[in-house]
């Protein structure tokens, strides 16, 4: 199992995706986070969801409704959820030790934000020796006031492309 997969999805939440801030094309990046949802649990490949979790009395507190994750993404039992409370999906959580006794050597990624969580968890991955892929249409972030949404994602995909990713699109998303 030396080019053991996951499928990472990060921050997939209630408040963030159905808040006063909607990520750009929210139904093209919910379609497309459970297809890979889907496709990863039918080549039995582990899922892993991350869940942002704020302060106590934030929005996205622990347990709160905004907390939760999506109602529309696919579940399942075999899932693993965790809390992180960093933009890494690796800093104080289990995570890494996970992937190691799964032997994942090659992780993909989609969720949100992209130019927090996503793109700091791209970096540590590979900084940590995974073969990482950023799904290109499968993470999203809300407009920022300063750049929109769309140029947001093209930035991100375009410079974690090459040093710290493999781009590839939803349906050429390949587990084994």
């Amino acid at each position: 199992m030396s080019d053991a997969s996951a499928l990472l999805v990060i921050d997939m939440q209630a408040g963030l995706l159905h808040g006063p801030q909607e990520p750009h094309d929210k139904a093209g990046l919910l379609a497309n986070v459970s297809h890979l949802i889907v496709a990863a649990r039918s080549q039995q490949v582990p899922v892993f969801f991350a869940q942002h979790t704020g302060p106590a009395g934030s929005p996205i507190a622990a347990d709160s409704m905004a907390w939760q994750l999506a109602a529309e993404l696919p579940r399942a039992q075999t899932d693993r959820c965790f809390n992180k409370a960093r933009p890494s999906c690796f800093a104080g959580t289990p995570l890494l030790a996970w992937l190691q006794a799964s032997d994942v050597k090659r992780l993909v990624i989609a969720g949100m934000k992209t130019e927090y969580c996503v793109d700091t968890t791209c970096r540590a991955a590979a900084d940590l020796g995974f073969d990482v892929v950023l799904v290109s249409d499968a993470h999203s972030t809300p407009d920022s006031g300063v750049l929109t949404a769309a140029q947001i994602i093209a930035h991100h995909n375009a410079t974690l492309a090459g040093p710290f990713v493999r781009l590839v699109n939803t349906a050429d998303v390949r587990f084994v």
